[in-house]
């Protein structure tokens, strides 16, 4: 992924690395629902009209990121606040703390009772298959997790990092972000990540550890009327 990739991620990631999941044309694509609610298109020139609305189910909302297509009154758009778009070059100090396993099929209903407790919006039932997770567990629970979404061959994007509330407070978001940002440059690929603005406590821990900011990301929610 060229670094200007990374101002249409959905786009970028659903021309590479997750091609086999694309469900689209030349011009605009989606991931299964059950995957992410994510849809991109190849530039802001691409009419919603005629591309888009095969794609949807009815009243079914779709998220994008970066780029927005020509639109009529048949869709009804939310613009929410900007995400800070965030990317890491060089290794992290990994903290020390409890081991970090890979999560696979036996760790998925854990991993969706977390996600549904804390990062309730954008995982879904099939979305530990967009890459590898990882996670800490604690007194037989799992306690946090991180895992891979977005990219292509030279960037990786770090997710669904999150903490059961239980456990908030030990670090643990932190080594986790650490192990997998090291992880993803040894591999030969770039870490970047999204954050909420209106969620300073992540931002804030991403920049204590050394994520910069590279842009301010515009963000959409698409229904058909």
């Amino acid at each position: 992924m060229a670094d200007s990739a990374l101002d249409n991620p959905f786009w970028s990631s659903l021309r590479t690395v997750h091609r086999h999941l694309a469900i689209g044309s030349e011009d605009v694509a989606r991931y299964p629902a059950e995957f992410a609610p994510f849809l991109g298109v190849a530039s802001a020139n691409v009419e919603g009209d005629e591309t888009i609305a095969p794609l949807l189910q009815a009243n079914e909302i779709v998220l994008l990121l970066g780029v927005l297509p020509k639109l009529s009154d048949a869709w009804q758009l939310e613009t929410f606040r900007p995400l800070a778009q965030m990317i890491r070059e060089e290794p992290l100090e990994v903290i020390d703390g409890p081991e970090i396993i890979e999560l696979d099929e036996t760790h998925r209903a854990d991993v969706l009772a977390l996600t549904a407790l804390v990062y309730p919006h954008y995982f879904r039932l099939r979305t530990m298959e967009l890459g590898r997770y990882f996670g800490i567990y604690k007194d037989g629970r799992l306690a946090a997790m991180i895992g891979e979404r977005l990219g292509t061959d030279t960037h990786t994007e770090m997710s669904a990092i999150c903490t059961h509330p239980d456990f908030t407070g030990r670090g643990y978001a932190r080594r986790l972000t650490a192990f997998l940002t090291d992880d993803t440059l040894a591999r030969g690929r770039t870490p970047f990540l999204h954050v909420s603005h209106e969620n300073p406590h992540a931002k804030s821990l991403y920049e204590r550890i050394g994520y910069r900011l590279r842009r301010d990301i515009p963000f959409w929610a698409l229904r058909r009327r």
